[in-house]
């Protein structure tokens, strides 16, 4: 199991209580007095979070405590539901080109430009990048969207169409999906 970063950001007594239960915690306890340091930590760390008193930082992972003292079993709880959160999220995305879908939130995002996907279309990228290859608009028919039969519709290059328009529009991007006479890639 991977031990996650607490960093205790300006809340020395919470730290030295921590500290001296460090043994039967599975996180790797970190003091943070001021903001250079905490940004450090933050640098030199995938995963962390930061307990705090005040939400003074514009930063992510953050739980405040605001009401001291508190039991130790409820912050421990509080602790491990946070990093389950954090986990979730971090395993809903990942990368598809320079692109980065975010399967929670419905979204495709690039640099700081976010664009909203339907769940058919986030399944078509999803099918389309599992191989380098072409995959024929029967094969996404029937994968995707569960066709069995031989009848003529235009579905899929429908859906394609559209979404290479929303690529072209959101991020310039003309080549996302890649299309030829045998079916559509993603390279």
């Amino acid at each position: 199991m991977n031990i996650q970063k607490l960093i205790v950001f300006q809340f020395n007594v919470l730290y030295e209580v921590l500290k001296e239960l460090d043994q039967d915690l599975n996180f790797e306890i970190i003091e943070a007095k001021n903001i250079e340091s905490l940004q450090n930590k933050i640098d030199s760390s995938k995963k962390y979070l930061i307990i705090t008193r005040k939400k003074k930082l514009n930063l992510d992972n953050q739980i405040i405590i605001e009401k001291f003292p508190i039991q130790i079993n409820n912050l421990i709880e509080k602790l491990n539901v946070e990093y389950l959160k954090h986990q979730f999220n971090d395993q809903s995305k990942f990368n598809v080109k320079s692109y980065i879908i975010d399967l929670n939130g419905r979204y495709i995002s690039f640099k700081h430009k976010k664009l909203k996907l339907t769940e058919k279309e986030i399944d078509t990228i999803l099918y389309l990048t599992k191989t380098n290859k072409i995959i024929s608009i029967k094969e996404l028919q029937k994968k995707v969207w569960g066709y069995q039969s031989d009848l003529e519709t235009h579905t899929v290059e429908t859906h394609i169409y559209r979404l290479r328009k929303k690529f072209l529009k959101n991020f310039n991007d003309d080549s996302f999906i890649l299309s030829g006479k045998d079916g559509y890639q993603i390279k």
